[in-house]
């Protein structure tokens, strides 16, 4: 895979400020892609430091504001900082890490350094806050703001259509991925990099302290999300790869769908917070299949098993790319209506409206779901498991999704509910895999079902004991069985 100059399509212009000719240095705000490898957006910021002689700040900042702020994503977010301290320390680069510590602590420290910058680069990415925060910050510059696209293989602006089905993606994939796939980024952006050393100014350093000591315990935030299942930072995603690769990656196709073996990479919170990218993922099954892009078949039938790769990495990359990507693109097309029930498929809401007044089997509030107190053991089970380790058995989560709107008064509700659920509780929350997951148990990116059913009507339809004689689940649900409670607690 070849590397050259950040790719014009990865890049996006969010004003029309100009450049600060007199500017002290340039800003890279790391927002999303929070990582020093494979990332596009600090490629391109250390482009410009070099084109115009200056040094390059890299901030990143913690607000603890955001909707389900708690001590489970903000340690999660701060041990990639500490680490992101360690790598950027024998650069010439400045990284400047900061965590709020009061509501609103943070205001102005963006617009200080900006204020003094030839031009400030952030990162793009489809959903939650963040493009509104861009989109806002660019209209309060007078200077340059770009953002850069590094969340996929494919290019948010590559596609010229919106994918509906996976397997008209996938299509698309098979004809257009020979464009994208040799534009990489650099693996190592700070490698060799001469740029002169950039200053946080004093005055700004003395108002908005960067990250020292931090006692999550004083923030304002969630306090009963307690940290989940895995430390942040690259290393801790490369030591779990390491294992996993060891462990189960020979195995995955066929145990990956069984709770019991818990056989999935589970690299989805480290790809969310930006701690690796999809070309370190991808670079490591390669390495496992010794595959290369010659390889590539060139099957445009827009069926699976395309790659050239073994049975282990054909589902990988079903799940890596097609899957994940499609998810990252339907938001970018969507981003005001992407996790509402008007944007589902016609006949999904069609169906799930005519169906809307049908008796449900049980009705639960939100409180109930969230504390696991349904009649159901493996929907129970799969909820225990969120709110303790902060992930479900991917298998698992269509479950959970489909019950919820079995088991709700609306499917409005339903997709309130499951919105909420997932976003507090998962690691990998937040994100465009999470909404087009949570939507595809609605009927996005799938197709009507036969028969018809009350409460679903034409959308897919799932029942746990279906799921237990598909799956091998008795030892997950031993593990995530309810807690002892203590007598008298």
């Amino acid at each position: 895979m070849g590397v050259q100059a950040t790719p014009a399509i990865r890049i996006d212009q969010v004003n029309e400020a100009p450049l600060r000719a007199d500017g002290e240095y340039v800003l890279y705000w790391m927002i999303a892609a929070r990582r020093p490898r494979h990332n596009f957006g600090l490629q391109r910021a250390i482009e410009l430091a070099s084109e115009h002689g200056v040094g390059l700040i890299v901030l990143e900042a913690l607000r603890c504001d955001y909707r389900w702020a708690s001590d489970r994503i903000h340690q999660f977010v701060v041990e990639g900082m500490r680490e992101n301290q360690g790598t950027f320390e024998d650069t010439p680069i400045r990284y400047y890490p900061y965590v709020e510590e009061n509501k609103g602590g943070g205001k102005g420290l963006f617009k200080a350094l900006a204020g003094r910058a030839v031009a400030v680069v952030t990162d793009e990415f489809p959903c939650f806050f963040l493009p509104h925060m861009v989109e806002a910050a660019g209209e309060q510059l007078d200077v340059r703001l770009e953002q850069v696209d590094s969340n996929g293989l494919i290019p948010l602006r590559g596609p010229d259509r919106e994918f509906t089905v996976a397997h008209s993606f996938r299509r698309w994939l098979q004809k257009n991925i020979g464009d994208y796939i040799h534009d990489a980024p650099k693996q190592y952006p700070l490698q060799g990099v001469k740029l002169p050393h950039a200053s946080v100014p004093q005055d700004v350093l003395k108002r908005w302290p960067e990250l020292g000591e931090l006692d999550l315990a004083r923030l304002p935030i969630d306090h009963q999300v307690a940290p989940g299942h895995w430390p942040g930072g690259f290393e801790a995603c490369e030591a779990n790869r390491g294992a996993w690769f060891d462990r189960g990656y020979g195995m995955y196709d066929e145990s990956r769908n069984h709770p019991d073996e818990d056989n999935t990479s589970n690299l989805s919170p480290w790809l969310h917070f930006g701690h690796v990218s999809v070309w370190d993922v991808m670079a490591w099954v390669a390495q496992w299949e010794d595959w290369t892009p010659d390889k590539l078949t060139g099957n445009t039938d827009g069926k699976r098993g395309w790659w050239g790769m073994g049975e282990n990495g054909e589902a990988f990359m079903e799940e890596l790319v097609v899957w994940r990507e499609l998810g990252y693109l339907w938001c970018h097309r969507h981003p005001e209506d992407y996790d509402r029930f008007d944007s589902l498929p016609n006949f999904a809401r069609q169906t799930l409206t005519r169906h809307a007044g049908d008796k449900r089997p049980h009705v639960y509030s939100l409180e109930e779901f969230e504390t696991a107190e349904t009649h159901d053991e493996v929907w129970n089970a799969a909820q225990r498991q969120l709110v303790r380790e902060g992930r479900m058995h991917n298998y698992l989560r269509m479950l959970w999704g489909k019950k919820i709107l079995h088991w709700t008064k609306s499917p409005q509700q339903a997709l309130e509910f499951m919105i909420h659920l997932n976003n507090k509780y998962a690691l990998d929350g937040r994100n465009p895999n999470s909404y087009s997951g949570i939507t595809w148990c609605l009927g996005r990116f799938d197709r009507a079902w036969g028969p018809e059913r009350p409460v679903f009507g034409k959308v897919r339809y799932m029942t746990s004991k279906s799921t237990r004689r598909k799956c091998r689940i008795e030892e997950y649900l031993d593990r995530f069985a309810p807690s002892p409670r203590l007598f008298g607690s």
